[in-house]
This record gives C-alpha cells, sequence and structure tokens, in this order.
C-alpha cells in the first residue's frame, strides 16, 4: 500500500487509530492535526491511497479539506457524530466510522477498501445500511479530576459549566467547586451531548441545567446568569447568539 495518512487533532486518538492499523497491516507515517496542516501537506504531497480524516478538526471541518484540494484518494471519516454522514458520502468515502473506533468496524472498512481496489464494485445502500446499525453516538457520561493526591470522578449531569482561564481549564460544579482539568475546551465540547452543553464562547461552555437567568447585553449579545458560577461574566459571542437561542429551544 502506497502513503496512507491521519487528519485527527486529538494527538492520542491519532496515535491509537495508528496502532489499530497496524493491526491490519497497515503502517501510516503520516500524522497531521489540522485543517490548516491537512491544507499545506496535501499540496506538497497530492492523491496519497488512503486518508483516515476526523470530520471535527480545532479550526474547522475536514469537508474544508476536501473542498480546496481536489483529491482522488479514497477516504475513511472517523467521528463522535453521525450528523454528518451524508456530507461524508458525497466525497471518495470508502467507510465512515463512529468513534470510538472498534477493531472490527475497522477491519471491516478496510476489507471494504481492498475490496474496491480490486474492483470489485461499491454498494453505498449496504454502507448506509452499514452505518445505521452502528452503535448509537455517545456521549461522555464522567471525568475524572485530580486534586492533592486524591482523585475524583465528576458526572456530566454535576456539572454547571466547563471554562477556561489563563490558560488552563476547569470543571464547575453544582457544589460550586472547581477541578482543574487537562483537556482544553474544544476537545471537550466534541465529548458533550449537544442537548444539554453549549459552548457560549471560547472560554465557556455552559450546561442547560446550570442556568439561572439570560439577560439582553451590548451588542446585540447575551449574558448568561448560572445558579453558582459568578467569578467572571459570561457573555455569548454574537456570532454564537443565533445558534444559543435556538439551542435553548430544542
Amino acid at each position: 500500500m502506497q502513503t496512507v495518512i491521519i487528519i485527527e487533532d486529538e494527538k492520542p486518538a491519532a496515535r491509537r487509530l495508528q496502532r489499530m492499523l497496524q493491526q491490519e497491516n497497515i503502517f501510516v507515517e503520516v500524522l497531521l492535526h489540522s485543517v490548516d496542516e491537512a491544507i499545506t501537506w496535501l499540496q506538497l504531497y497530492p492523491n496519497p491511497e488512503l486518508i483516515f480524516a476526523d470530520i471535527q478538526l480545532s479550526d474547522g471541518l475536514s469537508f474544508d479539506i476536501f473542498k480546496q484540494i481536489n483529491l482522488s484518494s479514497a477516504i475513511v471519516f472517523t467521528t463522535a457524530y453521525d450528523q454528518y454522514a451524508i456530507n461524508a458520502f458525497k466525497l471518495n468515502s470508502v467507510d465512515y466510522l463512529l468513534k470510538p473506533i472498534k477493531q472490527e468496524d475497522l477491519h471491516f472498512a478496510i476489507e471494504k477498501y481492498r475490496k474496491q481496489q480490486a474492483g470489485n464494485s461499491f454498494d453505498m445502500q449496504k454502507l448506509l445500511q452499514s452505518i445505521q446499525s452502528q452503535k448509537a453516538v455517545t456521549y461522555k457520561q464522567r471525568f475524572s479530576v485530580s486534586f492533592g493526591q486524591h482523585l475524583q470522578s465528576i458526572d456530566a449531569g454535576q456539572v454547571e459549566c466547563f471554562y477556561s482561564q489563563d490558560k488552563t481549564t476547569y470543571i464547575f460544579t453544582e457544589n460550586a467547586e472547581s477541578y482543574i482539568y487537562e483537556k482544553s475546551l474544544d476537545s471537550i465540547e466534541k465529548q458533550l451531548n449537544p442537548k444539554d452543553f453549549f459552548k457560549v464562547n471560547r472560554k465557556f461552555i455552559v450546561q442547560y441545567s446550570g442556568i439561572k437567568d439570560i439577560i439582553s447585553y451590548s451588542n446585540s449579545r447575551l449574558k448568561v446568569v448560572l445558579k453558582n458560577y459568578n467569578e467572571q461574566d459570561i457573555i455569548v459571542a454574537r456570532e454564537r447568539v443565533k445558534d444559543f437561542r435556538k439551542w435553548l429551544s430544542t
């Protein structure tokens, strides 16, 4: 097999997929972590044989890569959300795998790719049926945090908000306790149920059940008041107000 690349913004997830592919005798040497990085690399090294691409990257959707770079490469999409399936199939998609990826599903995708390369026809209806039969999307239910020599598990339902301050991410609970959490807000957002949590700006993700009040703010923005958190004003970014209002009504 010629060049195989992985496009995945979470480096541990990229390395895990790389190890899983080794079990299928596929060896990946190129790991890319953003839309911009992938575009730059593909401009220099066009048309790798096979691409594994997470759909939601830290700086956009991987679809943006393929809109700018005209590729004939086969693509296996990986993501925690099944809402992008139809867009995925419009490209040269071999398969669509929901995270967390299982070895058996990855094996199935590789075998499908190999058969396709051998000249066998690709049955989109079977792929659609396969996607529909996959396990429903699951969201993170617990978060492990450390304080001192202790390790504590916090249920997602106990979280009032996630926030970033001085380059550090925190979990703030309904008990008015704050814990350092070693993940970025972008990473956390991908793991949360979008029905319950909303990223109002680049520093805050709030939970619906933690909202006490919403107040009109300057420049057509909104101020969110939580039940317990009061250290900083939480202002919904102007470009997020429309989606925030929609989220409140769903």
